[in-house]
């Protein structure tokens, strides 16, 4: 999934000002930076400053989606040599285990696990008074 990109609705906002303002006076000045010229100045810094960011976000997506492709490969590729050595050592052998894997004898079976279960239960005292 993408990320999304981003927008600005201030610099959209500003852009649709600075049309208006360029209509008044095209070198509309109030002293102290508050003028066309600076306004039009800050809206280019944050048109790069968007555009930067979301090529960023590009390259991020891209990385991701090769990441993913690696992870896959990998995975086969440790799955096919776990096969292997089960294939050459068994399934129920320490080199298995060396590997990684959980060896056969090593596994509890649900049925086997609920009657161990089943056999630790305390059974109540018979003999305790009731009030």
């Amino acid at each position: 999934m993408t990320r999304q990109k981003r927008t600005s609705r201030v610099l959209e906002k500003a852009v649709l000002r600075a049309h208006g303002f360029k209509a008044i006076d095209p070198n509309m000045n109030f002293g102290e930076d508050c003028d066309l010229q600076s306004m039009l100045e800050e809206m280019e810094k944050l048109r790069n400053k968007l555009e930067i960011y979301n090529t960023a976000l590009i390259v991020i997506d891209s990385t991701k989606s090769e990441i993913e492709e690696i992870e896959k490969t990998l995975g086969n590729i440790s799955e096919r040599l776990l096969l292997a050595v089960a294939w050459k050592y068994g399934n129920d052998s320490n080199e298995y285990k060396m590997a990684g894997a959980v060896r056969k004898s090593d596994r509890i079976r649900k049925g086997t696990a609920t009657r161990l279960k089943g056999g630790t239960k305390a059974k109540p005292a018979e003999d305790t008074p009731t009030a």
